[in-house]
Protein backbone atom coordinates (compact mmCIF):
# COMPACT_ATOMS: atom_id res chain seq x y z
CA UNK A 1 0.00 0.00 0.00
CA UNK A 2 0.83 3.19 -0.40
CA UNK A 3 1.21 5.34 2.52
CA UNK A 4 0.56 9.39 3.09
CA UNK A 5 2.56 10.65 5.71
CA UNK A 6 0.83 13.66 7.34
CA UNK A 7 3.23 15.89 9.86
CA UNK A 8 2.49 19.35 12.26
CA UNK A 9 5.12 20.27 14.69
CA UNK A 10 5.24 21.95 18.27
CA UNK A 11 7.94 24.51 18.70
CA UNK A 12 9.16 25.95 22.21
CA UNK A 13 11.51 29.27 21.13
CA UNK A 14 12.92 30.45 24.44
CA UNK A 15 12.79 34.18 24.33
CA UNK A 16 16.27 36.19 25.02
CA UNK A 17 14.94 38.20 27.79
CA UNK A 18 17.33 39.05 30.78
CA UNK A 19 14.79 37.88 33.14
CA UNK A 20 11.71 35.31 33.76
CA UNK A 21 8.59 35.61 32.40
CA UNK A 22 6.75 35.79 36.26
CA UNK A 23 9.54 36.76 38.23
CA UNK A 24 13.32 38.69 38.56
CA UNK A 25 15.42 35.64 38.35
CA UNK A 26 18.10 35.61 35.50
CA UNK A 27 17.96 33.59 32.38
CA UNK A 28 21.41 33.02 32.49
CA UNK A 29 22.61 29.51 31.18
CA UNK A 30 25.45 27.87 32.62
CA UNK A 31 25.23 28.50 36.47
CA UNK A 32 25.27 25.99 39.15
CA UNK A 33 21.87 24.90 39.60
CA UNK A 34 19.26 26.39 41.28
CA UNK A 35 21.38 29.77 41.40
CA UNK A 36 18.49 31.58 39.21
CA UNK A 37 15.31 30.48 41.01
CA UNK A 38 13.65 32.88 43.13
CA UNK A 39 11.02 32.46 45.40
CA UNK A 40 8.45 32.56 42.29
CA UNK A 41 10.66 30.00 40.59
CA UNK A 42 10.22 27.34 43.66
CA UNK A 43 6.68 28.32 44.37
CA UNK A 44 7.17 29.60 47.96
CA UNK A 45 3.20 30.13 49.57
CA UNK A 46 2.76 33.52 49.44
CA UNK A 47 4.67 34.41 45.75
CA UNK A 48 2.24 35.93 43.15
CA UNK A 49 3.76 36.38 39.16
CA UNK A 50 4.33 39.82 37.24
CA UNK A 51 4.60 39.57 33.85
CA UNK A 52 7.53 40.28 31.62
CA UNK A 53 6.67 42.76 29.69
CA UNK A 54 9.48 42.24 26.90
CA UNK A 55 8.09 38.59 26.71
CA UNK A 56 4.98 39.65 25.61
CA UNK A 57 6.66 42.40 23.05
CA UNK A 58 8.59 39.95 21.62
CA UNK A 59 6.00 37.48 20.97
CA UNK A 60 3.78 40.06 19.51
CA UNK A 61 7.03 40.45 17.04
CA UNK A 62 6.69 37.17 16.05
CA UNK A 63 3.28 37.43 15.34
CA UNK A 64 3.63 40.42 13.11
CA UNK A 65 6.74 38.74 11.31
CA UNK A 66 4.77 35.94 9.98
CA UNK A 67 1.51 38.06 9.07
CA UNK A 68 -0.45 36.59 11.86
CA UNK A 69 -3.04 38.02 13.93
CA UNK A 70 -1.79 39.64 16.90
CA UNK A 71 -5.32 39.47 19.30
CA UNK A 72 -5.35 42.69 21.64
CA UNK A 73 -6.61 40.59 24.86
CA UNK A 74 -5.00 37.08 25.64
CA UNK A 75 -5.51 34.85 28.91
CA UNK A 76 -3.04 32.92 30.88
CA UNK A 77 -4.57 29.76 32.27
CA UNK A 78 -3.39 26.83 34.43
CA UNK A 79 -2.57 23.54 32.84
CA UNK A 80 -2.25 20.87 35.78
CA UNK A 81 0.20 18.22 35.70
CA UNK A 82 2.53 16.48 38.47
CA UNK A 83 6.09 16.29 37.53
CA UNK A 84 9.25 16.92 40.19
CA UNK A 85 10.59 19.92 38.43
CA UNK A 86 7.30 21.39 38.20
CA UNK A 87 6.79 23.17 42.10
CA UNK A 88 3.97 24.64 41.28
CA UNK A 89 1.82 21.21 40.50
CA UNK A 90 0.94 23.47 36.74
CA UNK A 91 2.42 25.50 34.35
CA UNK A 92 1.22 28.86 33.63
CA UNK A 93 0.55 29.06 29.97
CA UNK A 94 -2.37 30.38 27.20
CA UNK A 95 -5.25 27.99 25.38
CA UNK A 96 -7.91 29.76 24.47
CA UNK A 97 -6.69 33.29 23.84
CA UNK A 98 -3.23 33.02 22.90
CA UNK A 99 -1.08 36.11 22.06
CA UNK A 100 -0.54 35.19 18.47
CA UNK A 101 -3.69 33.48 16.16
CA UNK A 102 -3.43 32.37 12.87
CA UNK A 103 -0.52 32.95 10.27
CA UNK A 104 1.80 31.46 7.90
CA UNK A 105 5.15 30.70 6.36
CA UNK A 106 6.52 30.53 3.22
CA UNK A 107 9.28 27.76 2.65
CA UNK A 108 11.46 27.06 -0.04
CA UNK A 109 11.86 23.23 -0.34
CA UNK A 110 15.40 21.53 -1.22
CA UNK A 111 14.00 21.18 -5.01
CA UNK A 112 13.10 24.62 -5.09
CA UNK A 113 9.46 24.48 -4.83
CA UNK A 114 7.33 27.05 -2.42
CA UNK A 115 5.06 25.34 0.50
CA UNK A 116 2.79 27.55 2.87
CA UNK A 117 3.23 25.95 6.48
CA UNK A 118 -0.16 27.37 8.42
CA UNK A 119 0.76 28.36 12.15
CA UNK A 120 -2.30 27.90 14.29
CA UNK A 121 -1.52 29.93 16.91
CA UNK A 122 1.46 30.57 19.21
CA UNK A 123 1.16 31.32 22.78
CA UNK A 124 3.30 32.51 26.05
CA UNK A 125 4.16 30.25 28.70
CA UNK A 126 6.53 29.52 31.21
CA UNK A 127 9.04 26.70 30.76
CA UNK A 128 9.75 23.90 33.35
CA UNK A 129 12.89 23.12 35.53
CA UNK A 130 15.60 20.37 34.71
CA UNK A 131 15.72 16.79 35.93
CA UNK A 132 19.45 15.71 36.29
CA UNK A 133 19.63 12.11 36.44
CA UNK A 134 23.33 11.55 36.96
CA UNK A 135 25.64 11.74 39.68
CA UNK A 136 23.29 10.85 41.84
CA UNK A 137 22.93 7.15 42.23
CA UNK A 138 19.25 5.72 42.43
CA UNK A 139 18.00 9.58 42.84
CA UNK A 140 17.63 12.77 40.50
CA UNK A 141 18.06 15.94 41.00
CA UNK A 142 16.12 19.04 40.58
CA UNK A 143 17.80 22.58 39.08
CA UNK A 144 14.95 25.38 38.50
CA UNK A 145 17.16 27.24 36.63
CA UNK A 146 15.67 27.40 33.78
CA UNK A 147 11.71 26.98 35.81
CA UNK A 148 9.99 30.14 34.65
CA UNK A 149 12.17 31.06 31.35
CA UNK A 150 10.03 32.58 29.22
CA UNK A 151 8.71 30.97 25.96
CA UNK A 152 6.50 31.09 23.10
CA UNK A 153 5.03 27.66 21.72
CA UNK A 154 4.27 27.83 17.76
CA UNK A 155 1.80 25.43 16.73
CA UNK A 156 1.92 24.24 12.73
CA UNK A 157 -1.58 22.83 11.28
CA UNK A 158 -0.72 19.27 10.18
CA UNK A 159 1.06 20.64 6.33
CA UNK A 160 3.99 18.59 6.41
CA UNK A 161 4.24 15.18 4.12
CA UNK A 162 7.74 14.19 4.84
CA UNK A 163 11.02 15.07 6.33
CA UNK A 164 12.71 17.29 4.09
CA UNK A 165 9.57 19.38 4.24
CA UNK A 166 9.43 19.74 8.11
CA UNK A 167 13.43 20.39 8.30
CA UNK A 168 13.08 22.79 6.18
CA UNK A 169 10.07 24.99 7.53
CA UNK A 170 12.12 24.13 11.20
CA UNK A 171 15.18 25.82 9.42
CA UNK A 172 13.28 28.75 7.88
CA UNK A 173 11.48 29.61 11.54
CA UNK A 174 14.73 29.40 13.27
CA UNK A 175 16.09 31.94 10.81
CA UNK A 176 13.12 34.15 11.36
CA UNK A 177 13.00 33.99 14.76
CA UNK A 178 16.93 34.89 15.01
CA UNK A 179 16.75 37.57 12.56
CA UNK A 180 13.92 39.66 14.69
CA UNK A 181 16.35 39.05 17.70
CA UNK A 182 13.77 37.33 20.01
CA UNK A 183 16.34 34.13 20.83
CA UNK A 184 19.56 33.18 20.27
CA UNK A 185 18.47 30.33 18.37
CA UNK A 186 21.02 27.58 19.82
CA UNK A 187 19.97 24.55 19.80
CA UNK A 188 22.14 23.10 21.78
CA UNK A 189 21.16 25.09 24.71
CA UNK A 190 17.28 24.14 24.26
CA UNK A 191 16.50 27.32 22.94
CA UNK A 192 14.84 26.16 20.21
CA UNK A 193 13.16 22.55 20.83
CA UNK A 194 10.56 20.92 18.74
CA UNK A 195 7.93 17.83 19.19
CA UNK A 196 7.21 16.13 16.12
CA UNK A 197 3.52 14.94 15.93
CA UNK A 198 3.69 12.17 13.08
CA UNK A 199 0.51 9.88 11.31
CA UNK A 200 0.18 7.91 8.62
CA UNK A 201 -2.79 7.29 6.37
CA UNK A 202 -3.24 5.54 3.04
CA UNK A 203 -2.64 7.76 -0.21
CA UNK A 204 -5.46 9.81 -1.28
CA UNK A 205 -7.48 9.06 2.22
CA UNK A 206 -8.89 12.73 3.78
CA UNK A 207 -8.93 11.38 7.46
CA UNK A 208 -5.96 11.49 9.66
CA UNK A 209 -4.24 8.42 10.93
CA UNK A 210 -3.40 8.42 15.11
CA UNK A 211 -1.13 10.46 15.65
CA UNK A 212 2.38 10.43 17.83
CA UNK A 213 4.31 12.85 19.28
CA UNK A 214 8.32 12.45 19.38
CA UNK A 215 9.08 15.10 21.99
CA UNK A 216 12.23 17.42 22.37
CA UNK A 217 14.23 17.46 19.25
CA UNK A 218 16.97 19.83 19.15
CA UNK A 219 18.78 19.45 16.14
CA UNK A 220 17.66 19.32 12.24
CA UNK A 221 19.08 16.73 11.97
CA UNK A 222 18.00 14.33 15.05
CA UNK A 223 14.26 15.61 13.81
CA UNK A 224 14.95 14.10 10.18
CA UNK A 225 16.20 10.95 11.36
CA UNK A 226 13.24 11.09 13.85
CA UNK A 227 10.39 11.38 11.42
CA UNK A 228 11.81 8.88 9.10
CA UNK A 229 12.27 6.27 11.84
CA UNK A 230 8.55 6.91 13.35
CA UNK A 231 7.61 6.53 10.36
CA UNK A 232 9.18 3.77 9.11
CA UNK A 233 7.77 2.25 12.48
CA UNK A 234 4.26 2.91 11.93
CA UNK A 235 3.83 1.19 8.49
CA UNK A 236 5.40 -1.59 9.65
CA UNK A 237 2.99 -2.03 12.47
CA UNK A 238 0.33 -1.08 10.15
CA UNK A 239 1.48 -3.34 7.32
CA UNK A 240 1.71 -6.07 9.96
CA UNK A 241 -1.90 -6.11 11.35
CA UNK A 242 -1.22 -3.77 14.17
CA UNK A 243 -2.20 -0.48 15.49
CA UNK A 244 -0.41 2.32 16.03
CA UNK A 245 -1.29 3.74 19.29
CA UNK A 246 -1.10 7.67 20.20
CA UNK A 247 1.61 8.09 22.62
CA UNK A 248 4.20 10.55 23.39
CA UNK A 249 7.32 8.91 22.14
CA UNK A 250 11.38 9.76 22.94
CA UNK A 251 14.35 9.70 20.30
CA UNK A 252 18.04 8.57 21.45
CA UNK A 253 20.08 9.78 18.76
CA UNK A 254 23.16 7.77 19.64
CA UNK A 255 21.61 4.53 19.24
CA UNK A 256 18.89 5.69 16.36
CA UNK A 257 16.16 4.32 18.52
CA UNK A 258 12.75 5.66 19.76
CA UNK A 259 10.53 4.22 22.95
CA UNK A 260 7.22 5.07 24.39
CA UNK A 261 7.25 7.38 27.28
CA UNK A 262 3.68 7.67 28.13
CA UNK A 263 0.00 7.34 26.81
CA UNK A 264 -0.64 11.26 24.50
CA UNK A 265 -2.91 13.15 26.61
CA UNK A 266 -5.60 15.24 25.54
CA UNK A 267 -6.40 19.29 26.65
CA UNK A 268 -9.25 17.96 29.17
CA UNK A 269 -6.72 16.16 30.73
CA UNK A 270 -4.61 18.99 32.24
CA UNK A 271 -7.74 20.38 33.87
CA UNK A 272 -7.17 23.89 32.02
CA UNK A 273 -8.63 27.08 33.93
CA UNK A 274 -7.76 31.16 33.84
CA UNK A 275 -5.19 31.64 36.31
CA UNK A 276 -6.62 33.85 39.22
CA UNK A 277 -3.16 35.94 39.93
CA UNK A 278 -2.74 37.36 36.41
CA UNK A 279 -5.18 39.50 34.82
CA UNK A 280 -5.95 39.13 30.59
CA UNK A 281 -2.98 40.57 28.65
CA UNK A 282 -4.20 43.75 26.70
CA UNK A 283 -2.16 45.16 24.07
CA UNK A 284 -2.80 48.72 22.14
CA UNK A 285 -3.02 49.19 18.24
CA UNK A 286 -0.63 51.97 18.78
CA UNK A 287 1.89 49.73 20.68
CA UNK A 288 2.02 46.89 18.28
CA UNK A 289 2.50 49.44 15.20
CA UNK A 290 5.27 50.54 17.22
CA UNK A 291 6.64 46.61 17.15
CA UNK A 292 5.69 46.34 13.70
CA UNK A 293 8.02 49.58 12.47
CA UNK A 294 10.84 48.02 14.82
CA UNK A 295 11.16 44.77 13.11
CA UNK A 296 14.54 44.55 11.23
CA UNK A 297 15.11 42.89 7.39
CA UNK A 298 13.22 39.46 7.58
CA UNK A 299 14.97 36.24 5.85
CA UNK A 300 12.33 36.24 2.46
CA UNK A 301 13.81 40.12 1.86
CA UNK A 302 17.32 39.50 2.74
CA UNK A 303 17.38 36.34 0.04
CA UNK A 304 15.37 39.04 -2.37
CA UNK A 305 18.37 41.46 -2.06
CA UNK A 306 21.17 39.02 -2.01
CA UNK A 307 19.56 38.10 -5.37
CA UNK A 308 18.57 41.17 -7.05
CA UNK A 309 21.55 43.47 -4.98
CA UNK A 310 24.33 40.47 -5.04
CA UNK A 311 23.29 38.49 -8.09
CA UNK A 312 23.33 35.45 -5.94
CA UNK A 313 21.41 32.51 -7.11
CA UNK A 314 18.52 31.89 -5.32
CA UNK A 315 19.08 28.44 -3.69
CA UNK A 316 22.39 30.11 -2.85
CA UNK A 317 20.63 32.98 -1.38
CA UNK A 318 17.65 31.62 0.65
CA UNK A 319 20.29 29.23 2.00
CA UNK A 320 22.09 32.07 3.73
CA UNK A 321 19.24 34.65 4.51
CA UNK A 322 17.68 31.58 6.52
CA UNK A 323 20.55 31.40 8.77
CA UNK A 324 21.04 34.68 10.55
CA UNK A 325 24.89 34.09 11.69
CA UNK A 326 25.66 33.39 7.89
CA UNK A 327 23.69 36.11 6.75
CA UNK A 328 25.61 38.37 8.97
CA UNK A 329 28.67 36.94 7.98
CA UNK A 330 28.39 37.40 3.78
CA UNK A 331 27.30 41.29 4.61
CA UNK A 332 30.36 42.16 6.81
CA UNK A 333 32.76 39.79 4.19
CA UNK A 334 31.15 42.31 1.13
CA UNK A 335 31.59 44.98 3.31
CA UNK A 336 35.48 44.67 3.88
CA UNK A 337 35.97 44.03 0.11
CA UNK A 338 34.85 40.36 -0.55
CA UNK A 339 33.65 39.43 -4.03
CA UNK A 340 29.79 38.62 -3.08
CA UNK A 341 29.54 35.29 -4.97
CA UNK A 342 32.88 34.26 -4.19
CA UNK A 343 32.03 35.00 -0.74
CA UNK A 344 28.47 33.21 -0.85
CA UNK A 345 30.20 29.90 -2.33
CA UNK A 346 32.60 30.06 0.64
CA UNK A 347 30.03 30.46 3.08
CA UNK A 348 27.86 27.57 1.53
CA UNK A 349 30.14 25.46 0.71
CA UNK A 350 33.95 25.16 2.39
CA UNK A 351 32.67 26.61 5.75
CA UNK A 352 29.34 25.49 6.42
CA UNK A 353 30.37 21.62 5.18
CA UNK A 354 33.50 22.24 7.85
CA UNK A 355 31.08 23.36 10.59
CA UNK A 356 28.82 20.39 10.49
CA UNK A 357 31.35 17.83 9.89
CA UNK A 358 32.32 19.14 13.85
CA UNK A 359 28.83 19.84 14.76
CA UNK A 360 29.13 23.58 14.91
CA UNK A 361 26.86 26.42 14.15
CA UNK A 362 27.81 29.33 11.98
CA UNK A 363 27.88 31.56 15.00
CA UNK A 364 30.63 29.31 16.26
CA UNK A 365 33.12 28.90 13.48
CA UNK A 366 37.14 29.89 14.19
CA UNK A 367 37.10 32.82 12.11
CA UNK A 368 35.91 36.39 11.30
CA UNK A 369 34.40 38.02 8.37
CA UNK A 370 37.29 39.83 8.18
CA UNK A 371 39.25 36.41 7.71
CA UNK A 372 37.22 35.39 4.79
CA UNK A 373 37.68 38.87 2.86
CA UNK A 374 41.13 38.64 3.11
CA UNK A 375 41.34 35.06 1.72
CA UNK A 376 39.51 35.81 -1.04
CA UNK A 377 41.24 38.97 -1.98
CA UNK A 378 44.43 36.98 -2.18
CA UNK A 379 42.31 34.42 -4.29
CA UNK A 380 40.85 37.18 -6.51
CA UNK A 381 44.27 38.62 -6.57
CA UNK A 382 46.36 35.97 -7.94
CA UNK A 383 48.29 35.22 -4.70
CA UNK A 384 47.02 31.82 -4.56
CA UNK A 385 45.09 29.65 -6.60
CA UNK A 386 41.70 28.11 -5.73
CA UNK A 387 42.97 24.63 -4.73
CA UNK A 388 45.82 26.03 -2.61
CA UNK A 389 43.27 28.73 -0.75
CA UNK A 390 41.55 25.54 0.22
CA UNK A 391 44.93 24.46 1.79
CA UNK A 392 45.17 27.91 3.62
CA UNK A 393 41.53 28.06 5.15
CA UNK A 394 42.63 24.02 6.09
CA UNK A 395 45.50 25.93 7.83
CA UNK A 396 43.68 28.93 9.45
CA UNK A 397 40.72 26.82 10.68
CA UNK A 398 43.68 24.82 12.47
CA UNK A 399 45.86 27.22 13.86
CA UNK A 400 43.18 30.59 13.77
CA UNK A 401 45.87 32.79 11.75
CA UNK A 402 45.04 34.85 9.26
CA UNK A 403 45.49 33.48 5.13
CA UNK A 404 48.30 36.12 5.09
CA UNK A 405 50.37 35.20 7.54
CA UNK A 406 49.38 31.51 6.58
CA UNK A 407 50.63 32.02 2.87
CA UNK A 408 53.77 33.71 3.85
CA UNK A 409 54.84 31.64 6.50
CA UNK A 410 54.15 28.19 4.85
CA UNK A 411 55.11 29.39 1.34
CA UNK A 412 52.07 28.85 -0.83
CA UNK A 413 52.00 32.55 -2.88
CA UNK A 414 51.23 31.23 -6.10
CA UNK A 415 54.26 31.09 -9.04
CA UNK A 416 53.36 34.22 -11.56
CA UNK A 417 56.82 34.89 -12.59
CA UNK A 418 56.23 34.54 -16.50
CA UNK A 419 59.92 33.17 -17.39
CA UNK A 420 60.06 30.65 -14.39
CA UNK A 421 56.42 29.16 -15.91
CA UNK A 422 57.24 28.96 -19.22
CA UNK A 423 60.60 27.05 -18.43
CA UNK A 424 58.59 24.56 -16.71
CA UNK A 425 56.33 24.38 -19.16
CA UNK A 426 58.46 23.65 -21.85
CA UNK A 427 59.77 20.71 -19.33
CA UNK A 428 56.69 19.04 -19.22
CA UNK A 429 55.97 19.23 -22.89
CA UNK A 430 59.79 17.82 -23.81
CA UNK A 431 58.67 14.76 -21.79
CA UNK A 432 55.66 14.22 -22.99
CA UNK A 433 56.07 13.05 -26.38
CA UNK A 434 53.67 10.59 -26.92
CA UNK A 435 50.30 12.92 -25.35
CA UNK A 436 52.07 16.24 -27.88
CA UNK A 437 51.83 13.94 -30.61
CA UNK A 438 48.36 12.79 -29.67
CA UNK A 439 47.40 16.58 -29.15
CA UNK A 440 49.42 16.85 -32.69
CA UNK A 441 46.81 14.48 -34.66
CA UNK A 442 43.69 15.37 -32.61
CA UNK A 443 41.06 17.56 -34.03
CA UNK A 444 41.30 21.01 -33.29
CA UNK A 445 37.87 20.85 -31.60
CA UNK A 446 39.35 18.02 -29.00
CA UNK A 447 42.19 19.60 -28.06
CA UNK A 448 40.96 20.94 -24.98
CA UNK A 449 39.82 18.38 -23.38
CA UNK A 450 43.35 17.17 -23.98
CA UNK A 451 45.16 20.10 -21.77
CA UNK A 452 44.31 18.97 -18.96
CA UNK A 453 47.20 16.24 -18.96
CA UNK A 454 49.56 18.82 -19.29
CA UNK A 455 48.23 21.42 -16.55
CA UNK A 456 47.98 18.29 -14.61
CA UNK A 457 51.81 17.93 -14.92
CA UNK A 458 52.76 21.44 -14.44
CA UNK A 459 50.63 21.87 -10.96
CA UNK A 460 52.51 18.92 -9.69
CA UNK A 461 55.96 20.56 -10.40
CA UNK A 462 54.97 23.40 -8.87
CA UNK A 463 52.64 21.42 -6.22
CA UNK A 464 49.73 23.35 -6.94
CA UNK A 465 51.48 26.78 -6.91
CA UNK A 466 51.22 27.64 -10.81
CA UNK A 467 48.70 30.44 -12.25
CA UNK A 468 46.15 28.28 -13.76
CA UNK A 469 45.60 31.45 -16.46
CA UNK A 470 49.22 31.73 -16.86
CA UNK A 471 50.06 28.29 -17.54
CA UNK A 472 46.74 27.58 -19.36
CA UNK A 473 47.69 30.48 -21.87
CA UNK A 474 51.41 29.62 -22.21
CA UNK A 475 50.52 25.74 -22.97
CA UNK A 476 48.34 26.58 -25.69
CA UNK A 477 50.44 28.98 -27.10
CA UNK A 478 53.30 26.36 -27.38
CA UNK A 479 51.19 23.52 -28.01
CA UNK A 480 49.18 25.21 -30.89
CA UNK A 481 52.72 26.29 -32.49
CA UNK A 482 53.29 22.88 -32.72
CA UNK A 483 50.52 21.93 -34.98
CA UNK A 484 51.41 24.57 -37.45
Amino acid sequence: MNWQTVIGLEIHVQLSTNTKIFSGASTQVGEAANVNASAIDLALPGTLPLLNKEAVDKAIKFGLAIGAEVNPVSVFERKNYFYPDLPKGYQTTQLDQPIVGAGSIDVTLPNGSVKTVRIHHAHLEEDAGKSVHEGFGDCSGIDLNRAGTPLIEIVTEPDMRNADEAVAFAKALHGIVTSIGICDGDMSQGSMRFDVNISIRPMGEDKLGTRTETKNLNSFRFMERAIELEVDRQIDLLETGGEVTQETRLYNADQHRSRAMRSKEEANDYRYFPCPDLLPVVVSHEHIEELRKSLPELPAARAERYQSDLGLPSKIAIQIADDTAASQYLDASVSKGADAKLAANWITGEITSRANNEDLSFSEIPFSADWLAELLTALKNGVVSSKIAKEVFEYSWQDNQSPNKVIESRGLKQMSDSGELEAIVDDVIANAEQQVANYIKAPAEKRGKMMGFFVGQIMKATQGKANPKQINQLLAQKLNALCE
